[in-house]
């Protein structure tokens, strides 16, 4: 009897350089697994002169999608179709999507970290500070500017990118927007409902590094948020749990962005629990 079984996975992947480092291939084949689907994830180290070439291939090849990481989630919009709206205005893409034959560009950094966010608190009406101003922390004030959070301060060493981004906001969300040049130890503002480390203090191998924030600021109450996901439990946290403040994890965001993308890609609603998991084993945490 002949065999109704198919031999075509459904394909998927990333793009960055460098790339080793990335675990999204264990979280998301792990989810596949988990759900039954004969689909695949391939970590891909592309070179930013071939990125182009990538695209291509991923199109030739019929990907229902891809991620994009640095150095590639400004350069590759140049090689979609499209971008959704969110994607639009913080100007940088971390997921493609196929739809009706067309590579469309989202942006699910920040929709993992409000997905994150709102498992503690809603961010509407709160007010919000970001430490950074780079594409994590783009991305994260873009989308908790649009879900209601207001004011929202940027604070960060570089006034340039500091002062474009507070623009942005000011001039595309609802969200009051605010700049302070982080050229002193900061003193968390006493408004300031919840705090985001959006920069790469404490990441894997540096785990001790401390931002240069006074301490004794961060009140009992307060979430503070990091975006570091390796080593999970970060200096921060650690500091702000014991002045009794509500704490968030990187994986928390990293896993809520990896299951917007596979909702994209194959219209599943993945097990957060086992894709957290997949990583909680890999970072011993």
């Amino acid at each position: 009897m002949a065999s109704t079984r198919g031999f075509l996975s459904l394909l998927t992947g990333s793009f960055a350089t460098p790339a080793a480092e990335n675990p999204t291939v264990a979280m998301v084949e792990a989810a596949y697994g988990h759900h039954g689907l004969d689909a695949r994830y391939l970590n891909c180290d592309v070179a930013p002169d071939a990125l182009g070439d990538a695209v291509r291939g991923a199109r030739a090849m019929g990907w229902v999608g891809f991620n994009c990481s640095i150095p590639h989630k400004v350069a590759v919009i140049v090689h979609l179709d499209g971008l959704a709206d969110s994607a639009t205005v913080i100007g940088a893409v971390n997921c493609a999507v196929l739809r009706d034959g067309r590579y469309v560009g989202e942006n699910t950094d920040g929709q993992g970290f409000l997905a994150s966010l709102r498992t503690v608190a809603d961010p509407a009406g709160r007010s919000l500070v970001v430490l950074g101003a780079g594409g994590a922390a783009r991305a994260i004030a873009v989308e908790a500017a649009l879900a209601g959070a207001s004011p929202i301060t940027i604070v960060n060493r570089g006034e340039a990118r500091s002062r474009e981004l507070v623009e942005l906001l000011q001039a595309r969300t609802p969200a009051d927007a605010r700049l302070v040049l982080w050229d002193r130890t900061l003193t968390v503002p006493p408004d300031a409902d919840i705090l985001v480390n959006a920069t790469s203090v404490g990441l894997f191998p540096d785990v001790d590094a401390r931002l240069d924030l006074d301490h004794e600021s961060l009140r009992p109450g307060m979430v503070v948020a990091d975006v570091i996901p390796n080593p999970p439990h970060t200096r921060l946290l650690r500091d702000a749990q014991a002045r009794g403040c509500t704490v968030l994890d990187g994986l928390g965001m990293l896993v809520a962005q990896g299951a917007i993308g596979i909702r994209h890609w194959t219209g599943v609603d993945p097990d957060q629990g086992v894709m957290r998991r997949t990583l909680e084993e890999i970072f011993g945490a």
